[in-house]
């Protein structure tokens, strides 16, 4: 059984920074399914983000559980000190290897932070940062 996964980084300003998908396998192949379902994602995503900003006052923690739910899709998200939001949309409620997966890319997002010729809240265009993701997401999500 696949679950479906989609990742993103949001900014400081609300600016997606990066985003992947996992596991997706749409049975319409047509170019118009798989934008429509990219779209759809990216908008649970960012309809997220006030109930991430009003969660993120109530508590301490980086990793903030399940807090939004559209049909089957669960929003998890990682805020760090800087706030800059690590939102999964999952399907299953693996919440530890979620909240290691979610650690770990900020471990990565924090080696990009520090390369010198990287913007604060451009987007990331690193082929590495996206393979160590990908490698991650198999480790822990798939």
């Amino acid at each position: 059984m696949s679950h479906v996964y989609y990742f993103t980084i949001v900014g400081t300003n609300d600016v997606p920074l990066y985003e992947a998908e996992f596991g997706m396998q749409i049975k319409d192949t047509s170019l118009s399914a798989k934008e429509e379902t990219r779209y759809l994602n990216q908008f649970i995503a960012h309809a997220a983000l006030d109930i991430i900003d009003e969660a993120v006052w109530n508590t301490t923690d980086l990793y903030l559980k399940t807090l939004d739910k559209y049909n089957e899709l669960n929003v998890s998200c990682y805020v760090t000190p800087s706030n800059t939001r690590f939102i999964l949309l999952h399907e299953n409620k693996a919440d530890d290897n979620i909240k290691t997966f979610l650690a770990e890319c900020h471990e990565f997002y924090i080696k990009i932070l520090c390369n010198p010729f990287y913007t604060v809240n451009t987007p990331i265009v690193s082929p590495t940062f996206e393979q160590r993701v990908k490698s991650l997401a198999r480790r822990f999500l798939l």
